[in-house]
C-alpha cells in the first residue's frame, strides 16, 4: 500500500508567495499607469495629429545646441539638454520606478521564468515581445535593462529588450508610416528585427551560458512586509543618487558637441562606405527622444542627402547613444556592450543598402 506525501506549505513560504504576488501587482501597476501617462495616451494624440496632417510637428533637437557645424558652447549645450529633458522626462521617471520594482518587489524566479530560454535565439525573442508595449527611447530603457540585470535576468534577454525599445517602437513606426513612405518603414522593421536578434545571441554567446545566474544564486527575495518598502526605497534611491546625475552629465557632454556632430551636411552629399561608416558612428553616438529620428531624416533628405545616409541614421540614431551604452556597460560588460555598438552600426549599413535598394 502506497501513501502519497503532500507538500505542506510553511507560513514563511506562503508569506513569501503573498508579497511576491504584492510585488508584481505594484510593479504593473507601476508600469502600467507610467506608460499610459507617459507613452501611450500622448502618442494616441500624436498620431491622431499626423494622420491629419502628414507633417511630423517639430524641428530636429540638435537645433537647439546652434547650427550645425556650430563650435562648442556651454550656453548650446545648457539649451540642448533643457529641450531634451523636457521631451523625456516623463519617461525616464517611470524608467526609474520601474525598475526599482524590478529589482526589489518581483521575485526573481518569475523574472527568469519570462526570459530565460533554451536558446539564445528565443531569449531574444523574448526580450523583444516584452519590449514592445514600453516604447521607450535607448536611455529612457537603460535603468529598466540595468534593473533587469541586477535582479538576474539573463543577459540575451535584456539586451534584446534594451535595443528593441527604441528600433521595434510600435508608435515610432506608425509614425514612420505617416510621415514617410513604406521603403523606411519596411528598413526600420526588417534591419530592427535582425540588429535587435542578433545583437542577443552575440551577448548571449559572449557570456558562455544562455541563463546568466540560477535562482539560488541570486539574493533573497523579501520576507517580509517592511522589505518591501525598504527594498524598492534603497533600490530608487540608488538609481536617482547614482543613474540620474551620470546621465544628465552625459546629455550635457552630448550637446556640447551636438553642433559637430549634427553636422551631416558634408557627409550627405556622398554615399561611400567610409562616409556612411562616419555617419553610423555619429548617429550612435548622439541621443535622441523616442521619434527624434523622424525630424532629423526628413530634413536631410528634403535638403538631398542619399537613402544611404538615411538608412544608416533610421538605426543608428534611435538605437544608441553615449549616455545609454556607458549607464548599461557596467552591467553588460565594456566589451560586450562595445560588441553590440559595432554591430548596430553594421546594421546602419545593412538598412543603407536596402533603403536605397527599395527607393
Amino acid at each position: 500500500m502506497s501513501t502519497t506525501v503532500t507538500p505542506v506549505e510553511t507560513p514563511d513560504r506562503s508569506r513569501a508567495r503573498v508579497l511576491g504576488w504584492v510585488g508584481l501587482g505594484i510593479t504593473l501597476a507601476i508600469l502600467v499607469g507610467g506608460l499610459l501617462w507617459a507613452k501611450w495616451l500622448p502618442y494616441e494624440a500624436k498620431t491622431h495629429t499626423l494622420a491629419e496632417t502628414g507633417v511630423w510637428n517639430g524641428a530636429a533637437i540638435f537645433g537647439s545646441a546652434g547650427e550645425p557645424g556650430s563650435a562648442p558652447s556651454l550656453r548650446g549645450a545648457i539649451d540642448f539638454t533643457v529641450v531634451y529633458l523636457k521631451a523625456v522626462w516623463k519617461a525616464a521617471l517611470v524608467a526609474l520606478l520601474v525598475a526599482a520594482a524590478l529589482e526589489s518587489l518581483v521575485p526573481r524566479r518569475w523574472l527568469l521564468r519570462v526570459l530565460s530560454r533554451k536558446t539564445s535565439w528565443g531569449q531574444g525573442i523574448s526580450g523583444a515581445l516584452l519590449a514592445l508595449p514600453s516604447m521607450m527611447c535607448t536611455c529612457c530603457t537603460a535603468p529598466v535593462a540595468i534593473g533587469l540585470r541586477r535582479s538576474g535576468a539573463p543577459a540575451g534577454a535584456t539586451m534584446a529588450y534594451w535595443l528593441a525599445n527604441p528600433l521595434l517602437n510600435p508608435a515610432v513606426l506608425v509614425f514612420l508610416a505617416l510621415t514617410m513612405s513604406w521603403p523606411f518603414v519596411t528598413t526600420r522593421v526588417a534591419v530592427g528585427i535582425l540588429v535587435v536578434l542578433i545583437a542577443a545571441v552575440l551577448v548571449s554567446r559572449t557570456f558562455s551560458t544562455v541563463t546568466v545566474q540560477t535562482p539560488e544564486a541570486l539574493p533573497a527575495d523579501p520576507q517580509h512586509w517592511s522589505e518591501l518598502v525598504t527594498r524598492f526605497s534603497r533600490a530608487l534611491g540608488r538609481y536617482l543618487v547614482v543613474i540620474v546625475p551620470e546621465y544628465v552629465i552625459l546629455v550635457l557632454l552630448v550637446g556640447l558637441f551636438a553642433g559637430w556632430l549634427s553636422d551631416f551636411a558634408g557627409l550627405a552629399e556622398h554615399a561611400g562606405f567610409f562616409s556612411l561608416l562616419i555617419v553610423g558612428l555619429i548617429g550612435a553616438a548622439l541621443v535622441i527622444p523616442t521619434g527624434g529620428e523622424i525630424p532629423v531624416i526628413v530634413g536631410l533628405t528634403a535638403a538631398g542627402a542619399s537613402y544611404g545616409v538615411a538608412g544608416v541614421l533610421l538605426i543608428t540614431l534611435p538605437a544608441l547613444s553615449i549616455p545609454s551604452i556607458i549607464m548599461v556597460a557596467r552591467h553588460f560588460g565594456t566589451k560586450q556592450t562595445l560588441l553590440v555598438t559595432g554591430w548596430v552600426v553594421i546594421g546602419g549599413l545593412v538598412a543603407a543598402a536596402l533603403l536605397t535598394a527599395l527607393v
